[in-house]
């Protein structure tokens, strides 16, 4: 079951979607129906892969506000070495300790709490991508962006999320600047890059 083209923050949809590249391609991933989740849509992903290259081999990637844990485990399929997920809702974390288990993937980490004290915990500078789909509506967005930042390399990758475009201008507090982006029904995605002199 493909997610609605136009989320909504207040409604979430019944089903599964599936990994759409590596390893696990095709596996399929349950989506609750709890209020606010939103799967990153399949053609985002798509899109988000191919910028970001097919293969993740040799990097470190954290998913935070992880939810479904699409992007995590979509990462963790094409190679990456290393993949934190972090989600804050108790349910959430036992699926996604249950498709871990049953995909026998040995290069994911599932913790359960708030995603930004998760991220300052992380060594500054570790970090080859970090995805970011806090909730939409929320005054997460600069926290979340300021502790990405900080855990991502040098030239190193955050991806956006977020219900309206975030420009250049006002990234450049946070050393991270637009190099993609593009919108798909009411969600605008964004890939940063972190500044050479960041870290």
């Amino acid at each position: 079951m493909k997610p609605n083209k136009k989320p909504k923050t207040t409604v979430s949809t019944h089903g599964e979607i599936r990994i759409i590249g590596g390893q696990w391609k095709r596996s399929l991933l349950s989506v609750a129906s709890l209020e606010g989740l939103r799967p990153t849509p399949n053609r985002v992903r798509e899109t988000l892969f191919n910028w970001l290259g097919q293969d993740l081999t040799g990097l470190h990637c954290v998913d935070a506000f992880a939810g479904t844990g699409a992007l995590g485990f979509e990462a963790a399929s094409r190679g990456a070495t290393s993949v934190l997920v972090c989600e804050q809702d108790a349910s959430l974390c036992r699926s996604l300790i249950g498709l871990r288990t049953r995909l026998a993937v040995n290069n994911i980490q599932v913790i359960q709490g708030d995603a930004i004290a998760q991220m300052s915990k992380l060594a500054a500078s570790s970090v080859d991508v970090v995805f970011l789909d806090p909730p939409f509506q929320s005054d997460l967005f600069a926290p979340a962006l300021k502790a990405a930042s900080r855990i991502t390399k040098p030239q190193g990758f955050v991806y956006l999320e977020s219900d309206r475009v975030w420009k250049s201008e006002e990234l450049a507090p946070f050393e991270l600047s637009v190099t993609r982006q593009g919108k798909a029904g009411m969600v605008c995605y964004h890939l940063l890059q972190k500044s050479q002199q960041g870290g």
